[in-house]
């Protein structure tokens, strides 16, 4: 017999579940572990009925986790993956073998999380002790843990939300193997406002006895790769290290320096063989590790995606500690979804959207851009609404001297911010916007009346609206 829930858990539906999840909003974040962990014992430990690989970083990781997944699906193993945030709905964050979790699925997760949360503050209030505030982080993670657990998976590929060190991944038991894919200034005031602060956040996923994988935003600057090594240093792990073949393949992903060489330690590395020569074209790459060289991964991805590809074939490695399938890691890349990211919604008039949300990853968007409309006045036009605690003037620094047409709108969420203060934004950076709309439907319907091809990005509310209009 495998995992079952030790009590009854009421029949939600998925409105109930959504209700409770956002009345949990409420709690914000929580650096704590204990209330994730408390509910995964009440629950009878759903998190060691499968195995887990765990994957951090500011940008990369939702698509490094993706091309795990189904890397390992190809390698004939039952796999669970969980994401953050959803792009259209709640449900997008829980995938079983590559389909997106039910609604009632999700539900009865959401439920069993709810009911293990009140019975812990319950004996917590009984013994005397403050409840714990749970936040809707913790409720989803320990409700992806209930879905797993039934489903009877072999492997759950679970992306941090945020950091490292608290993050409710990290309550999981189950974890072999972990990746870093890089370091950016992004969540300062939870993480800390430099990036050697961030990366020590991120650094404390890599635990003894778990493999290891460095990605390529983490050797430079030289402080930051110290940082990671140390902290394996001290576990008595051996990460492997992930590196471009050529400094320019990784344009975007890596911070300005030259990484230095650690002959003591497992290499690997990769190079692009083509880019895309159009919005959608191929990208190729080989990709070389310590247990095998693979030619000629193909994948109709921008560039950025290279760093990913590679990083997701190395995690997969180290996880099953042997080389890949070739055939199935080929047929497994070229067919990975990645929604959100360099996503082309619709191909005439051209609707792309992508989730880059900080400057660096808007850095990293851009260069892919630019690679393939090298040309100012040939790009489409750009639709872009942020939230307003992020790095807005460093996101339109960026995106501002990139594109001739700017339309400025705002996101239904809370934190959005508001299409005025955007396009006044723009103006300050020396771009007069062509349009300001109050929603994404009215910026999207506004160019779409044009005729024109048009670029979504911003934030990952921006991305997901534009994706649930077109369906």
């Amino acid at each position: 017999m495998g995992w079952q829930l030790p009590f009854e858990v009421p029949n939600w539906s998925y409105a109930q579940a959504v209700k409770q999840l956002r009345s949990a909003l409420c709690f914000g974040i929580q650096p704590m572990l204990e209330s994730v962990e408390d509910m995964l014992a009440e629950l009878g430990d759903p998190d060691l009925a499968f195995e887990s690989v765990q994957i951090a970083g500011t940008n990369g990781k939702t698509s490094t986790a993706r091309y795990t997944a189904v890397i390992l699906r190809g390698e004939g193993l039952s796999v669970g993956l969980y994401t953050s945030p959803g792009l259209t709905s709640y449900t997008d964050r829980m995938e079983l073998e590559g389909k997106r979790v039910s609604a009632t699925g999700f539900a009865h997760g959401v439920a069993a999380a709810a009911q293990a949360a009140a019975r812990i503050n319950a004996q917590r209030r009984k013994s005397g002790k403050t409840p714990y505030d749970i936040t809707e982080f913790d409720l989803l993670t320990v409700a992806a843990a209930v879905v797993f657990a039934e489903s009877g998976i072999d492997v759950a590929v679970l992306e941090c939300g945020m950091g490292g060190r608290w993050d409710a991944t990290s309550a999981f038991r189950s974890i072999k193997s972990v990746a870093v894919t890089g370091v950016g200034l992004d969540h300062m005031r939870i993480l800390g406002d430099t990036l050697e602060k961030i990366s020590t956040e991120k650094a404390a996923i890599i635990k003894r006895g778990r493999s290891c994988v460095l990605g390529v935003g983490t050797a430079t600057p030289d402080s930051v790769e110290d940082v990671f090594l140390h902290q394996c240093e001290e576990q008595l792990v051996r990460p492997t290290l992930l590196r471009p073949l050529h400094l320019d393949d990784a344009r975007g992903e890596i911070h300005p320096g030259t990484p230095r060489r650690h002959e003591d330690l497992p290499f690997a590395c990769y190079e692009i063989v083509r880019r895309p020569r159009r919005l959608g074209g191929s990208l190729i790459l080989d990709v070389k590790t310590p247990q095998a060289r693979y030619t000629e991964v193909s994948a109709l991805k921008p560039t950025y995606q290279a760093a990913n590809i590679a990083c997701a074939i190395v995690l997969a490695e180290n996880y099953l500690k042997r080389a890949l399938d070739s055939r199935a890691l080929f047929n497994s890349v070229a067919l990975c979804p990645t929604p959100g990211r360099f996503d082309v919604r619709r191909a005439d008039p051209l609707v792309l959207v992508d989730a880059c949300h900080n400057p660096q990853s808007v850095a990293t968007f851009l260069s892919s851009v630019r690679q393939i409309v090298p040309t100012l006045d040939m790009r489409p036009t750009l639709i872009c609404a942020v939230l307003a605690d992020k790095d807005v003037d460093g996101i339109v620094r960026l995106l501002a001297p990139e594109f001739s047409r700017v339309v400025c709108t705002q996101t239904v969420s809370p934190r959005a911010l508001a299409a005025a203060r955007l396009a006044d934004v723009f103006r300050r950076m020396g771009v007069e916007p062509v349009a300001t709309c109050p929603s994404v439907e009215q910026s999207l319907d506004f160019i779409t009346r044009q005729g024109r091809a048009c670029v979504a990005c911003g934030s990952i509310t921006t991305a997901g609206e534009v994706t649930a209009l077109l369906g």
